[in-house]
């Protein structure tokens, strides 16, 4: 199916993920050439672009802002090429973590109990005491985010998040095992099990590389679960994912309590795509190679704008 196409890889981006987006970009330009496949580069650095002439398929690579909002599909749409992954309507969705608690809680998805706070005019407190965890609805990579123990640790931290957002989503903080779950045509993958430094699944422990942490996380792939807890989980992940609408592909983020309950926090429609990202690892634990998982997310994405 791809043969004859000339496949545009998007990365980069104008947002705050661009040093990940790139490296995902040149990961999966590298992994498609080495299939034979027509794939060239496009470094996208603001919010207008040209594609290059003859674009059959642009594989967008461009995460968190403009890329996994909805602005970059609404572009290629109007242009009327067809691109990797989520459409724009459930790109919108999945990114605003408002918008996507909200569905979650329609669909009866388990997700931590939640409060969107209105910090307009200053900082604003939620109803309900810590320990919970402050985020900016449209940020990626846990841009923002703050984890909040104390009452006296509150204001600064929304005040800080409220500079990003000032519709701030405040989200009870489930403590246990952080997991996320790839999902791939309308199938869970196996489940990858986060284990960060010192607790915080941050930048900084994200993308050791990047920010010059000396630590990075580590990751088991398939966790060490049980099979009633991993097919709880799964299921979570895949009535969130369904939730969002959510085309093609994406991974979804999970914290599972001391009980073995499965909390849903997010679903990610632009994951990270190095041969190290958890994506590529959980396809890697099921069998599919890294340039076999690329070419696949291609032709499914083809097939769905076809």
């Amino acid at each position: 199916m791809l043969t004859s196409k000339k496949i545009a890889i998007l990365m980069g981006g104008p947002g705050s993920e661009r040093q990940v987006s790139l490296a995902s970009g040149k990961a999966v330009l590298n992994a498609l050439l080495s299939l034979g496949l027509d794939a060239v580069p496009v470094d996208v650095t603001a919010t207008t672009f040209d594609l290059p002439a003859g674009t059959d398929l642009c594989f967008n690579l461009i995460h968190g802002t403009f890329g996994e909002d909805g602005q970059l599909q609404d572009i290629l749409d109007k242009k009327g090429v067809p691109y990797t992954g989520a459409r724009a309507t459930s790109s919108r969705l999945a990114f605003d973590k408002n918008l996507a608690k909200q569905a979650f809680l329609k669909a009866n998805v388990p997700t931590p109990r939640a409060e969107i706070i209105d910090c307009t005019h200053g900082a604003v407190l939620p109803s309900f005491p810590p320990p919970y965890v402050v985020k900016p609805p449209r940020e990626g990579s846990s841009v923002g985010v703050h984890i909040v123990k104390t009452h006296d640790e509150a204001a600064a931290a929304i005040a800080k998040a409220s500079i990003h957002s000032k519709d701030l989503l405040i989200e009870e903080f489930i403590t246990g095992a952080e997991l996320t779950v790839p999902i791939i045509d309308d199938m869970a993958y196996p489940i990858v099990h986060i284990i960060p430094p010192d607790g915080v699944y941050d930048m900084a422990t994200k993308y050791p590389w990047l920010s010059g942490s000396p630590r990075g996380s580590q990751y088991i792939c398939p966790a060490d679960l049980d099979l009633e807890t991993t097919l709880a989980v799964q299921a979570a992940a895949l009535a969130a994912h369904r939730a969002l609408g959510i085309e093609v592909y994406s991974r979804v983020d999970v914290m599972l309590d001391s009980e073995n309950r499965p909390y849903v926090l997010e679903a990610n429609t632009i994951p990270g795509m190095t041969e190290t990202s958890l994506l590529p690892k959980s396809a890697a634990a099921a069998g599919l190679p890294f340039p076999q998982l690329c070419q696949k997310i291609a032709e499914l994405s083809i097939s769905r704008h076809a």
